[in-house]
């Protein structure tokens, strides 16, 4: 059973009127200057735009450029996702027993995982010289830049709650955050796009097939754009324009960081329950599960993630190879997708001040209808029209977790104001099941191709496969999205709840600091 906080943290009429006590120095301490704000955001954006690259590029890479087969790209890619996953309750097994150090508790764990992150995230794009066990080379690689991932990325996005101790703060570096790493999104997309789309235009279908009388000298004398697929010239051509934008994304990571680091300030927060016990990291795992705000909240988005993760997976193949009129135009539909995704964020921020969090999260089924139209009338416009709206949905579907997290956190607190330490067990185990449903859902979606009989490098598709690929990109996220959206229906924190733990933590604060005061 969990503990009741003490008769000071009830939020009783007395307890309202305590925010009066704050000094306007205090309230100065807790607010975030806008560059900082700026500083953090920059930080989120690499693990974005290399995670959107391979999103949306890695599994039409591992089928037609690096040609392995759709059970063994299936192998890798639920395997490395849920490796990844797996990765994060250990990052925050070990950054809950982290000491603090000269720049902080968090900050040495992204710094020092940086330059192993870019290098495998490199070679993850490039095709070695052998044939046989190719497949274990993109496994160790695959596994290794999401364990890498995880580990710059678990301990950037609890620092959310080192920047300061004001929720209000807080959230406005939360959305300072998603509309970066939306940014960052767009950025890893339009880039790979652009770059690696001579590899896969229709125009190399059409020398296949149309050309197939004229004879080689004219062949020879055509541009690189019409190379025949499954030529040495293709392949090389292929190979190049993936590690070319490898090296881009690279050198952006390596950037962002720099930037981050420098910009930005972990704050320790020694007010807040600083008398209380660090919870070991299994026992506070335990405890998390069973606090249900937790529960609803995980089990909500890790359905809409995975419906988010089978339309950006599958979204490539599906105008590649089920949508003929959308194959020369994947790249910038990606592109239009994310410049709507980055424009909302700032409404969505507007909305869930307005309304709540709760509300807001039902704009992801703006994305239901669409994607049925994208199915069924797979031309140009509704393209670009399904591209405007999903946009629109998948910037709620990724700011919304973020911004509802610090607040089950809070909860926690509020509850169980004798523990500390808490907020790496909720982050790592929160990106946890998202990332082991993400994989669950591209292993099955790849297995799916397999048994729908996909050839890879071929220009035609069997219809069993363009089938499967409607299904994957319209009808299953549909489904996951409506389940998602049931659940969080009994998440139990309203505004009026968020408030009231708000005010409890703050009084906890103050009274911490008067008796280190009286101490001294």
């Amino acid at each position: 059973m969990e503990e009741s906080a003490p008769e000071p943290c009830t939020p009783t009429a007395n307890t309202k009127r305590r925010p009066r006590q704050f000094s306007a120095r205090q309230v100065k301490h807790n607010k975030l200057p806008v560059c900082r704000k700026v500083c953090y955001a920059i930080g989120g954006a690499p693990n974005q735009v290399a995670g959107s690259a391979a999103a949306f590029f890695l599994q039409i890479y591992l089928l037609d450029v690096a040609q392995i087969t759709p059970f063994e790209a299936s192998l890798v890619l639920s395997i490395g996702k849920t490796w990844g996953g797996i990765t994060d309750p250990i990052v925050g097994f070990f950054l809950n027993k982290s000491k603090w150090t000269v720049i902080g508790r968090l900050m040495p764990w992204i710094l020092g995982c940086t330059p192993f992150l870019v290098l495998s995230y490199f070679f993850l794009w490039f095709v070695p010289p052998f044939v046989t066990g190719r497949v274990l080379w993109y496994l160790l690689f695959y596994c290794s830049f999401q364990a890498l991932s995880t580990i710059y990325h678990v301990p950037y996005t609890t620092l959310t709650m080192f920047l300061s101790t004001d929720q209000t703060e807080r959230d406005s570096a939360t959305a300072y955050r998603m509309a970066m790493e939306v940014l960052g999104t767009l950025i890893g997309a339009a880039l790979q796009g652009q770059i690696v789309a001579s590899a896969h235009t229709s125009r190399h279908c059409h020398v296949n097939s149309g050309m197939l009388n004229i004879s080689m000298n004219t062949i020879d004398s055509l541009n690189a754009s019409f190379l025949v697929p499954g030529s040495a010239d293709y392949k090389l051509l292929a190979r190049n324009v993936y590690m070319i934008s490898a090296g881009v994304i690279g050198c952006i990571y390596v950037l962002c960081t720099a930037v981050f680091f420098l910009g930005v300030k972990e704050r320790n927060d020694p007010y807040a329950m600083s008398t209380g016990n660090i919870l070991p990291f299994c026992s506070g795992f335990k405890k998390s599960m069973k606090h249900s705000p937790y529960c609803y909240l995980i089990s909500a988005f890790l359905l809409i993630s995975a419906a988010v993760q089978l339309q950006q997976s599958n979204f490539v193949l599906f105008c590649t190879h089920a949508a003929g009129d959308l194959r020369d135009h994947f790249q910038n539909l990606v592109l239009t997708l994310l410049i709507s995704a980055v424009l909302s964020i700032p409404f969505w921020q507007l909305f869930l001040k307005r309304f709540g969090k709760k509300m807001a999260a039902f704009g992801i089924s703006w994305m239901i209808p669409f994607a049925i139209m994208l199915v069924t009338i797979p031309n140009v416009i509704v393209g670009y029209i399904v591209a405007v709206s999903s946009g629109f949905s998948i910037a709620a579907s990724l700011l919304l977790p973020w911004s509802m997290l610090p607040d089950v956190v809070d909860n926690f607190r509020q509850m169980n104001p004798r523990i500390n330490g808490v907020e790496a067990i909720f982050y790592s185990s929160f990106v946890f099941f998202t990332k082991l449903s993400s994989g669950i859902a591209l292993g099955i979606s790849t297995m799916s191709l397999q048994f729908a009989g996909y050839s890879s490098g071929a220009c035609r598709q069997p219809y069993h496969v363009v089938l499967t690929l409607q299904i994957l990109v319209g009808a299953m996220p549909a489904v996951l999205i409506i389940l998602g959206l049931i659940i969080l229906i009994f998440y139990p924190i309203t505004e009026d709840t968020r408030r009231e733990t708000e005010l409890a933590l703050n009084n906890i604060r103050l009274q911490t600091r008067r008796s280190t005061l009286i101490v001294i």
